[in-house]
């Protein structure tokens, strides 16, 4: 999976357990809301519960919940807890330092990578879980008014 699928995953993940969260869910809810493979999603749970964001409870009614309250919660949480690395890929060896596009294009870019990961970081940082929770319900009942 690419780094927006994992991030996607997670996030759809956490704002199904907190639309939800007077009862937990299994995988296999959480992946039929994403028409996904309950594995996949597993794995992805796995790593929210590592970074402590989900708990699991095992055996009959167990499931997924979780850790903290929604509102807590927030979108830059979710995608350090799947993702590993920068977003934005860097050049895979050093380019030719026979040419001065090579010479300097490293440099140039690891510094608007960096500020475009940052604003990137800043921006989900200031959207939580509820915020979602309140947007899909908005969503729902906006729906609900326009086929009433």
């Amino acid at each position: 999976m690419g780094v927006s699928s994992r991030s996607a995953v997670a996030i759809h993940s956490l704002t199904m357990l907190a639309r939800w969260g007077d009862h937990s869910l299994t995988s296999a809810e959480i992946a039929e809301s994403l028409a996904s493979n309950p594995v996949l999603v597993r794995r992805i749970l796995g790593s929210l519960r590592d970074a402590g964001l989900v708990r699991s409870t095992e055996g009959r009614g167990g499931g997924w919940t979780l850790a903290r309250p929604p509102r807590e919660i927030t979108l830059y949480e979710a995608y350090a807890a799947v993702e590993a690395g920068p977003v934005l890929s860097r050049h895979p060896h050093p380019p030719s330092a026979e040419c001065e596009v090579g010479r300097n294009m490293e440099r140039l870019l690891e510094v608007e990578f960096r500020e475009a990961e940052r604003a990137m970081e800043e921006r989900l940082g200031r959207t939580t879980i509820q915020h979602l929770v309140q947007q899909v319900l908005a969503g729902e009942q906006e729906r609900a008014h326009l086929a009433g």
